[in-house]
């Protein structure tokens, strides 16, 4: 597999000696199943024709710059965006910087001088919620009739189903707002994770309680306050953990934190940045009357957290085993 190269799209030139790009569009924000199978068809089709496999994504989210008083909160960061794509077999990566002129583009300008003039693609692969161009003007099929007139080959990738209704990025951040992080799971393929660097506590929960790791997050979009049943990436060891998500009100916090609890720990920290998954809901952030009141709740998290785990490594084992139910693809 080739190395993941990100490039600023306004600087990329296609060379005469190397393959030409078969081209995923769109702002991936989560890399979701809907965008996975898209990946997927990309890659098939860079092996078939031996074209580059090739993501042309946008920086800012459009919507930052078209709609600046209530922008999405993003998923994924940029760097958690690229790992997705080169994980699934894409080798580089067109940035295109969007601003208030680029929105003004018409669909027909949008193919005519990015597409064909600029990148000079072999081919294009959207979903079926595909929207471009000034206003959004364009849809997935305005850009098959605008490819076909010029030797583009178009693809539209259908939208996959969870229990009946479309995967979005939208769907995904309401399921994450609520807490629902078992939903989110399965509309991502893998759970929610939010990154960040592990930063000095006060220190309070070593001494009164259970240590904690503070991760100052970089994502946009948190959890809803409370508990989760989480596994934690320090380094290159992945720990089953309990993680809180709030302000620590037992303590007058004021502050959002992420701290986590990680089973078996030695306590010595290997690494700068750590990475928490999140795979289910466990209770409220709440205020407790006293430290004994906290420490056996939290003792009751930490079994709850260690039973789930249980029953999530045996349906692991069993043989017709799926990570995620009721996967399906739209009918056309």
């Amino acid at each position: 597999m080739s190395p993941l190269a990100c490039v600023d799209a306004g600087l990329w030139r296609p060379s005469a000696d190397e393959p030409r790009l078969v081209c995923g569009v769109g702002n991936f924000d989560g890399v979701h199943r809907g965008h996975q199978r898209i990946l997927d068809r990309i890659v098939h089709l860079a092996t078939e024709h031996a074209w580059r496999p090739a993501i042309l994504t946008f920086d800012p989210h459009p919507l930052k710059v078209l709609r600046p008083e209530n922008p999405p909160r993003l998923l994924t960061t940029l760097e958690q965006r690229l790992a997705l794509f080169a994980a699934a077999g894409i080798s580089l990566v067109l940035l295109q910087k969007f601003d208030l002129d680029f929105a003004r583009l018409s669909p027909e300008e949008f193919v005519e001088r990015i597409l064909i003039e600029r990148l000079q693609l072999a081919a294009v692969v959207v979903g079926a919620n595909f929207r471009f161009g000034h206003r959004q003007q364009g849809d997935a099929a305005t850009l098959g009739e605008l490819g076909s007139r010029r030797g583009l080959l178009v693809e539209i990738v259908p939208a996959v189903l969870v229990r009946g209704t479309p995967v979005s990025s939208t769907r995904i951040r309401e399921a994450i707002a609520q807490g629902r992080v078992t939903l989110a799971g399965r509309l991502l393929g893998r759970p929610f994770a939010v990154t960040g660097r592990v930063e000095p506590g006060a220190g309070r929960g070593a001494r009164l309680l259970v240590p904690t790791l503070n991760v100052r997050p970089e994502q946009e979009l948190l959890p809803r306050h409370g508990v989760y049943a989480t596994e934690t990436l320090l380094g290159d060891r992945l720990y089953r953990s309990v993680t809180n998500v709030g302000v620590r009100p037992t303590f007058d916090g004021q502050r959002l934190t992420v701290e986590t609890h990680l089973f078996g720990f030695d306590g010595s920290v290997a690494a700068d940045r750590i990475e928490v998954r999140f795979w289910k809901w466990l209770r409220e952030e709440r205020r407790f009357d006293s430290l004994t009141a906290l420490r056996e709740q939290i003792a009751r998290d930490i079994e709850r957290a260690r039973r789930f785990f249980v029953r999530l490594d045996r349906w692991r084992q069993r043989p017709a085993a799926s990570p995620v139910q009721s996967v399906q693809t739209a009918k056309k």
